[in-house]
This record gives C-alpha cells, structure tokens and sequence, in this order.
C-alpha cells in the first residue's frame, strides 16, 4: 500500500520511504497494518488490544500501545498535533487519514478487482508463468544475501608493485558500499577485535583465508575478496564475493582502468555491479551511487592517507589519526569526509577549537559527497561546530531511518540524549547500538549509561565484558577510574593511573586530572594542586594545548568553590591564556563570578553566548548558570531563580567534563540566599542522587556542607548535623586553612 512517499508491503512487514527501508519494529507495523486496512475508518484502542495483546498476555498494555504508537509516528515523521498520516482521537482509538494511491487498495477491496474475462487471463497467465519459470532459473544462478547478512571486506590482492594500492582500495570499495542501506559490512573495530581473538595484531593485512575465519567467527554470510593487476598500461579490478562456510564463489564482478589515474572510477563502477548482484534493488544501486572520485577524492595518494587515518581512528588512537587525515586534506583540500574525519579526532583529544575548524570545512564541502557521507558531516556540524544537538538529533533519526543497520547514528543519539540528562533513552540507544554493532563505542555507551543512572555493578559487568572482548581504549579506562572512585575503590584508581603512564593520546593527562580532583573532593588542595601541575606538563609535553586549559580552568573553578580568590585568579588568566574553547571559557567565568569578579565574567559570559547561539548546552545551561551566579553576586536571588528556569529542562545532563549540575548548585546556593531552605534542600539532594553524574567534581561533596545549611535554615537542626559530619567527614584529613573548612567547622559548632 503506497500513501505519500511511503510504500508498506504488508507481506514481508517492510516500510519504505521513497524506496529506502525505514526501521519499524513488529507490534507497531502491525498497528499500520491495521490503520490502512481500514483506512478512514477509526480503529478503537480496545480492538488493538485484542488483536496485538491477547487476553492471556500479561503487559502494561496502555504503555506497550502508546510506546508502539511513538515508534510509528516517528518512523513516519508524523505529528499527533498536526498528523498528516494518523489522528488521534483521545480515549477513543486511531484513524489513517492519508489518501491511499489509487494502483492500491485495501484487502476488502480485492474481490472487485478479480472480475476480468477469462479469455483475458488465460493468455497472460501463460506469460506469467513463462516469466516465473524464467525467473526460478534467473534468480538460482544468482546468489543474494539475505537481510540480515553481514560481509567482510578482505584487501586486495596487489601484484601491480605500486604500494598505494595498499589498504586503499579497500578503503574505496568500503567507501561505495557503506552508501547501500542493503549491505551490512562489518566494522573494523569488529575486525581488529576479532583479529585478537585469534591471536593476530589488529593491523594484520585481511588475507583471503584470515577475512574467512573473521567472517565465520562474526557470522557473517561472506567474503569480498579484491584483486588488482597491471596488464601493460590497463588495470584490472576484480572482485568476488565468497561464501563464508563452503569456500565457494557467489558472485564475481571486474571493470578495468585504462591507466592509474582512472583506477578509483573503476573501482566505483565494480561496487556498483557487485550491490546489484548480491540482492540490492536497482533503485537504490542508482539512488545511492555518487561516484567514489567525487564521495571521496580523486587522488589515490589522498585515499590511502585517509585509510591509514581510519585505521587509527577505529582503534580509538584519536590522536595517531590526525597526521593521516591532515596529509589526505594537502594532497586533496576538497577531500569533505578526510576534513570531518579530522574535526572529529581534535573533538576526541579535546582540541575542540580546531575540531570546529574542520568541521565546518566538511561542511562547506558536503554538497560533492553521498547521501551517507553527507549524513555524518552535517549531523557532526550540528552536534560538534554548531552545538545545536536537537538539530544534530533530527539528522541523526533520519540517518538512523536510511540506514537501520548502521551502528553511528544510534550511537551519536545516545551521546546527545546523555548530554541533555535523558538517561532511560540514552541507555535503551546503547543497548541498540550493541545489538547493531558490538564494538568498543557501544560497550563505552553502555558503561557510561549504567553510572549516569547510578546502576554501578551493571557498568563494572559491562566494563569487564569489553575488556574480555578485546575492546580496550582510554576512555574505558577513564570510566573504570570513575566506577573505582564511586565505590571507594583506592587500588582500582591506583590501577587505572599506573595504566596510562607512557601511553600514547591524552590517557596519562587525564587520569592524573581524575587524581587532582579526587584530592581535592576530599579538601587535600596541596595534593591536588600537585596532581595538576603533572597533569599540565603532560598536556604540554603532548602539544594538546586546549587539554592544559581545560585543567587550568578545573583548578580555577575548584579553587573558587573552596574560597581561594588569589589562586583561582591565576588558575583562570592561565587557562584563558592558552584557550577560549567552550569548556574553558565557562569553567574560567563561573571561577570569577564565584569569586566576585563580576565585570570580567560578564564579559566572558557575553562573549560565549555570541560566539555559541546555537549551541543548545550554552543556551539552556552554561549561560544561564553564569547569568544567575552574577545576579546572586549582586544580591538579587529572585532574578538567579528566574534566569535559571530555562535550564530545568537539560539541566541534569553530562554534555562534558566541565558542567554536569551547575545550574542545580548555583540555584541551590540562590534559594540560601532567599532563605529558602526547604527548596534549597531539594536542589542539593539532586547533586547527591546524581553520584554517577557528578563523579569526582568538587560540588559532589560541597553538596553534604550545602544541604547542611538548607536543614539549619529550616529548623531541623538533626538533620543539619548530620549533613555536616558528612562533609567533615569526608574532608577528615584536608588541609586546615581552606576557607570554606573553617567556615563548615564555625557553622557547625553553632549546632551544638
């Protein structure tokens, strides 16, 4: 049945859009499937229940339908408000209200159609059989794969002596074929963890008889296995797929290049032959089909920068990627996928500024590459240059509705919706994205969804099982420091510090920044400035300038929290001396503000909002937390409670190592300040159920002192001393003269 751009076979249960297969799960594609039979007509709620759940099925029925309802709309990009497709009509049932196409119809409509002369059908039935019969022979002397197949890209066999072959045709072949929404190919994070499991260095080169054993091992239905030779000036490109359990050839498919300069034509021109011939339909061979010379580059010596890039970029060696990827931008400066690529390392490493630098290269660029590539530049331009993440979140959901068995886009949608605080919905796109593709970026999902929602001995299993895999990178480490740190764990951070010294990227940096700030989480500044310091070199030593001011910035802030206005001062000016990236601009201000220097953060603050108005975390978070510090600065608590209702919505996010709950602390400190307790209280009590959010940043164990003075203010003066011996305890062994120390100790002896 067709109705606007959409086609629903309600046979095989497929949705297609313009004639590409949108992801719909069962319960509701059986829901459409009863809406346009019939359609027009309103379908009960109750008549949906007892066709989908049948009296002896024991589920939370109106939120299995209206969870099934959701998913519907969504894949049809339909509004309940204003539904183009279905009506809503409330505490009743459902409607289809889209025109049907007339070469349609309902079943019920079927028998009409039949009645047509036998002297007609007779002749064309004997051509329709011809046909079948015809078909039957056709379709056994061409394999295809099935839709849940999976391939392995093997390298190419290069007996032309040339070593820029090497690697890259591969990388080109991989570059055509990721633009099918048909084929599944295997990530190279898989192969490299695969190629562990079998006892092999993960850069081993993908010869026939090893992409074999990777390809039975992932389960996956076959092999393509390239070859490339020189026959005088021509090259030949062949390229066969073969079946993963009996050896044998499916499909074969070769084109030849008059000389080197047309071998990447070529090469495009045999990927399309083998789409077509391993089962993809010919109107999204023809759909998806930008030429490679134009989906990627035209120069040989370009790709195979890339490629190298890419091979590092897959095993989390952000920083390794980047030479690769800034050679493949010289030798090709309209190369839009190697500038996207390399914007995306620098965000990795934390050099942001030069991340959005190259991002909006790519973007500049996107109009020359293919509907898939286009996808991830403008979804990375949103979430990365931008900062507009519900933007980033529409390109990612069509990306997700393209491509439904890409890992990406539901990855990049569980990051977003950590980012904004939605941590239900962030976990259920990591479970997703496992499912899709179990790999070191979702096991790293999965773990950092179980501690944003506190759930730690599921984040240590997940941790454990990447690690039996083989899935192994910084950032796990990172996240083992943070569950070793929730769970009081002081061998288990020892452990992940005594990792990371020597290892290449910014793993011994950060960690030794983890260790700075736990320090100080319990009062030990000496130490933690120690920590810092150590930190910084290392920054330093590594050239990763914006890192150094990012933890320059941390000091200030932590610094300004405690009450030390001199050394917070000159953690700020350092810091703003070496970046003026987000992270560091706001962590600089907010040490000012919290410090009284009003004038200099206001000028940061109205520069970060010009610099960033798209930016979705600087409008509903950091500018409003900033804004309301400087009015609380100038005693109008009021105006701080107002500024910050914007940020209510995403407030409890973790978009980044340097905001998570800010808008809760400054708001808790401006209901002190109106004196009112109870709501102070309740603000504070957020910081500590947020522990896994929160982690090692100072205001999670500032918050015990805080909430202690919200219960004094109320009266309940058992409960204020309880609070405060949490905090003391917690900094039981601190350095003796921190200003916001003696100032707990005072309060509290007034409680005696």
């Amino acid at each position: 049945m067709r109705f606007g751009s959409f086609e629903a076979n309600l046979f095989s249960h497929e949705l297609r859009k313009h004639g590409v297969r949108v992801r719909l799960p069962g319960q509701p594609f059986d829901i459409l499937r009863i809406l346009l039979e019939r359609s027009g007509e309103v379908v009960t709620r109750e008549e949906l229940r007892q066709r989908l759940w049948p009296a002896d099925t024991f589920v939370d029925f109106e939120n299995g339908m209206n969870n099934a309802v959701k998913k519907l709309r969504a894949a049809l990009s339909d509004s309940a408000d204003h539904p183009l497709y279905i009506e809503t009509l409330p505490r009743v049932g459902y409607r289809f209200i889209a025109p049907l196409d007339q070469t349609t119809g309902t079943p019920s409509q079927a028998p009409e159609r039949l009645r047509i002369r036998w002297k007609v059908i007779v002749p064309i039935s004997i051509v329709v059989v011809a046909l079948v019969i015809g078909s039957y022979f056709y379709l056994r002397r061409t394999p295809k794969l099935a839709e849940d197949d999976s391939i392995v890209l093997a390298d190419f066999a290069n007996s032309t002596g040339d070593p820029v072959f090497d690697g890259t045709l591969r990388q080109g072949l991989s570059v055509q074929l990721e633009q099918s929404p048909f084929l599944s190919i295997v990530s190279d994070q898989q192969i490299q963890q695969t190629l562990r499991m079998m006892g092999q260095k993960p850069d081993a080169k993908l010869t026939p008889e090893i992409a074999q054993e990777i390809c039975q091992r992932t389960g996956s239905a076959a092999v393509l296995d390239g070859s490339i030779v020189q026959i005088g000036a021509p090259y030949l490109l062949t390229v066969k797929a073969i079946n993963c359990s009996n050896g044998e050839t499916l499909v074969s498919t070769d084109s030849q290049a008059s000389d080197k300069s047309h071998v990447l034509d070529a090469l495009g021109k045999t990927a399309a032959q083998m789409r077509s011939k391993l089962g993809e339909s010919l109107s999204t061979v023809q759909k998806f089909d930008t030429p490679l010379e134009q989906a990627t580059t035209p120069s040989l010596e370009a790709l195979h920068a890339y490629n190298l890039g890419r091979k590092a970029s897959s095993e989390a060696d952000w920083a390794a990627s980047v030479p690769f990827f800034q050679q493949a931008v010289q030798l090709d400066p309209n190369f839009a996928m190697a500038y996207a690529r390399l914007g995306n390392s620098y965000n990795n490493i934390l050099e942001t500024n030069l991340g959005a630098l190259n991002t909006q290269k790519a973007y500049q660029l996107r109009e020359r590459v293919s509907e898939h590539e286009r996808l991830y530049i403008e979804s990375h331009y949103y979430q990365d240059d931008t900062g507009d993440l519900e933007k980033a979140r529409r390109v990612y959901e069509l990306w997700a509705q393209s491509y439904p068995r890409e890992y990406l886009a539901t990855a990049n949608l569980s990051y977003i919706d950590n980012a904004l605080g939605q941590y239900d919905k962030a976990l259920e796109e990591a479970r997703e994205t496992l499912r899709l593709n179990a790999n070191g970026t979702s096991y790293l999902l999965l773990v950092g969804s179980f501690l944003n929602l506190n759930r730690l001995e599921e984040a240590r299993a997940t941790a454990e099982e990447a690690q039996a895999r083989r899935f192994d990178s910084s950032f796990l480490h990172f996240d083992l420091y943070q569950l070793a740190f929730l769970q009081n764990d002081r061998a288990g951070m020892a452990q992940q510090v005594a990792w990371s010294v020597g290892k290449p990227g910014n793993a011994e940096d950060a960690l030794l920044d983890f260790e700075a700030k736990t320090a100080a989480y319990s009062g030990k500044v000496e130490e933690a400035r120690e920590f810092s310091r150590r930190a910084a070199a290392v920054a330093e030593r590594g050239e990763r300038t914006e890192l150094a001011a990012l933890e320059n910035a941390d000091d200030a802030l932590q610094e300004a929290l405690f009450g030390n206005a001199h050394e917070a001062r000159q953690r700020a000016a350092a810091a703003l001396g070496l970046s003026n990236a987000r992270g560091v601009q706001f962590e600089a201000a907010l040490a000012l503000a919290f410090i009284g220097d009003a004038a200099r953060a206001q000028t940061l603050v109205d520069d970060l909002s010009k610099r960033f108005r798209e930016d979705t975390i600087v409008r509903f978070n950091l500018g409003p937390t900033l804004r309301a510090q400087l009015a609380l600065n100038r005693k109008d608590s009021s105006t701080a409670i107002e500024i910050l209702q914007v940020a209510t919505q995403y407030e409890l996010g973790s978009p980044g190592p340097y905001d998570v709950l800010y808008p809760v602390y400054v708001r808790g400190q401006a209901y002190l300040a109106a004196h009112q307790g109870r709501e102070a209280a309740g603000e504070f009590q957020k910081i500590l159920e947020h522990r896994g959010v929160v982690g090692v940043e100072p205001i999670g164990a500032l918050a015990h002192l805080q909430i202690g003075k919200a219960y004094a203010m109320q009266g309940d003066t058992a409960k204020a001393k309880t609070a405060y011996q949490d905090f003391l305890t917690l900094w039981k062994d601190a350095d003796p003269d921190i200003p916001i120390l003696k100032q707990a100790k005072a309060e509290y002896a007034k409680l005696q």
